[in-house]
């Protein structure tokens, strides 16, 4: 059995106890990891002022995959300047990693607006808004300035949408989504369009659609079932896949996959949700998203059939209507338990 070396950061709030459910489940499905834990998040800037230092980034280019919790201070706290975290760790990781595909898959759970949906939404992970391209003229004047530009390259757009017609190509629907805003955003919003009507030929089993971002979020509410794969640019990916999580049952049970398809580095994988210092220490934290975040890794570690097993443990879980006043280790348990 192959050992991988896995680089762990649980981050703030309820990270570390999610991940640790997470590594538990990992565990009873009989893979053996090799874990680093590495001290990031908002504690640590308190503590030292350091937020990713160049060291820690390559060791943890070293690891065969990442495993991230969640990062953050409490609501309301000035102790770390806002967009440090996201800019200086997160953001980092991803542009230092060529982590190109951010991979959300929701599936509804009973209960949900849409206990049975089932479609993943494919986001472009570095280029965008959020490459940082802008600044300021004239800051804090009556005459100020602000710009922030959207920075979409043939290279960054086509192996996104590529990923994402090949992820459709292997689903049952063969169904894929462009979700952008080209009526408005003509330039970024045409390159979108144009890769992917270019590249549709060479997966010709694939339909492929469009729709406006706005319209989406309508169709996300009214009907979800319309989407199979979905594939977008980083912005709207961000927005679009939090309303997703909404609709299928909440983002504590909402999983994430910072790949790396070419496999030059480390991929990340993490919950889409937040730190939640509001409960953590309770053990009220809902520790599914995590797990179904690390089966996402197993995956991609070529760990297919434990992973097959873990989403499956999660999925009955929730299904058996479980004790909604079960702890987070308790959740855990339960679901170790089925595999």
């Amino acid at each position: 059995m192959s050992t991988y070396k896995v680089g762990v950061i649980g981050g703030d709030g309820i990270g570390p106890e999610v991940v640790a459910e997470a590594l538990k489940v990992v565990g009873a499905a009989g893979v053996s990891l090799s874990c680093t834990d590495y001290d990031l998040g908002a504690d640590r800037y308190v503590r030292t002022g350091e937020v990713l230092p160049d060291a820690v980034l390559e060791e943890l280019r070293r690891q065969d995959a990442i495993l991230l919790g969640a990062v953050g201070p409490p609501v309301g706290s000035s102790a770390v300047p806002s967009g440090a975290l996201e800019r200086g760790l997160l953001l980092r990781l991803r542009f230092e990693l060529d982590l190109y595909v951010n991979m959300r898959p929701f599936t509804g759970v009973p209960g949900a607006l849409a206990p049975d949906c089932d479609f993943v939404v494919i986001r472009e992970n570095t280029e965008g808004t959020y490459a940082g391209e802008g600044g300021f003229l004239r800051k804090g004047t009556l005459f100020e300035v602000a710009t922030q530009g959207s920075v979409n390259t043939r290279h960054g757009v086509e192996r996104c949408a590529r990923f994402a017609f090949a992820l459709a190509a292997d689903r049952p629907r063969h169904q894929l989504t462009l979700v952008h805003k080209t009526n408005v955003l003509t330039f970024a919003g045409d390159l979108w369009q144009r890769t992917v009507d270019e590249i549709s030929p060479d997966f010709p089993s694939v339909v492929r659609d469009y729709n406006h971002v706005d319209a989406t979020c309508i169709y996300l509410v009214e009907n979800p079932n319309r989407y199979d794969v979905i594939v977008t640019d980083n912005l709207f990916g961000d927005i679009i896949t939090d309303l997703a999580g909404a609709i299928s049952g909440g983002i504590g049970y909402a999983a994430s996959a910072n790949l790396n398809p070419d496999r030059t580095g480390p991929s990340l994988f993490e919950p889409v949700h937040g730190a939640a210092h509001d409960i953590a220490g309770t053990g009220r934290a809902n520790p599914a998203a995590a797990i179904r975040s690390a089966a996402l890794m197993l995956d991609h570690l070529g760990e297919a059939s434990a992973a097959e097993k873990m989403t499956k443990s999660v999925a009955d879980f929730i299904a058996s209507h479980p004790d909604p006043t079960l702890s987070t280790a308790a959740i855990g348990d339960a679901i170790a338990e089925r595999l």
